[in-house]
């Protein structure tokens, strides 16, 4: 069986990730961290499109959740396939201004965005290398690209995983595996609610927010054979806002 893993899958970008990797026949494996009922709309979403997938719950940011989870979910399929797509989407910000931000502020979205990058994909290397064949995807910002002024932290964190992916990239190429990342602009997700998108809109091009099913395509697209030749890259959904 193919099996893909979205952390941060049951609400929005994760979300929309999870069907459109259903839909091209992957078994999804939906992680979440707490809200179960989001994380099982996510489920029952995916099989009404007549895909397949099952709940994964453990916290990306922490270490041994991470490990735990995934070393006894693979001793109980190591028979029947290994996780072939891995898309970090899982995210968090905690926004303010650096003379304002609390250490705690700085660590855990460092933590959560950053650090969760190895956790989850590390454990994951070694079967995509041994079996040629692996799609690391991480879902990045704009705010890792541009800067955003507020977002320090989530700014350092995401700068961090693009960093991460184009060094990863390098490192497993020849072994079929590539590693690429999603920028997104301003999409509208729970993460964005509280942004006035009037004032915003004036700064894009094409004059909206983004929907996350538009991210989401991109994703696939990277996830699929036809992308086979494209790796280390960062490709920005944003409308234009950043080229």
């Amino acid at each position: 069986m193919d099996y893909a893993l979205v952390t941060g899958g049951s609400r929005g970008i994760g979300k929309a990730i999870c069907i459109s990797l259903a839909e091209m026949g992957y078994h999804v494996l939906i992680n979440y961290r707490s809200n179960n009922d989001e994380a099982e709309n996510t489920l029952q979403a995916i099989k009404a499109t007549g895909g397949s997938g099952e709940l994964l719950q453990f916290d990306i940011s922490d270490p041994e959740s991470v490990a735990g989870t995934l070393e006894s979910w693979k001793k109980q399929h190591q028979d029947d396939g290994y996780i072939k797509v891995l898309v970090n989407n899982a995210g968090v910000r905690m926004d303010n201004l650096m003379i304002w931000m609390e250490p705690e502020e700085w660590s855990k979205v460092i933590n959560t965005n950053l650090n969760s990058f190895y956790y989850v994909s590390r454990p994951l290397l070694q079967d995509m290398i041994v079996n040629k064949f692996g799609r690391i995807i991480n879902v990045v910002s704009l705010s890792g690209i541009d800067g955003m002024p507020g977002q320090a932290n989530y700014s350092a964190a995401k700068a961090g995983v693009i960093g991460a992916t184009k060094a990863l990239a390098k490192e497993i190429g020849r072994k079929k595996v590539t590693v690429n990342a999603v920028a997104p602009g301003f999409i509208r997700t729970d993460m964005t609610k509280d942004l006035d998108e009037k004032q915003h809109r004036a700064l894009i091009p094409i004059g909206r927010f983004g929907e996350p099913e538009e991210v989401a395509a991109v994703v696939a697209f990277l996830a699929s054979e036809n992308a086979s030749y494209i790796t280390g890259e960062v490709i920005s959904v944003n409308g234009g806002i950043s080229t």
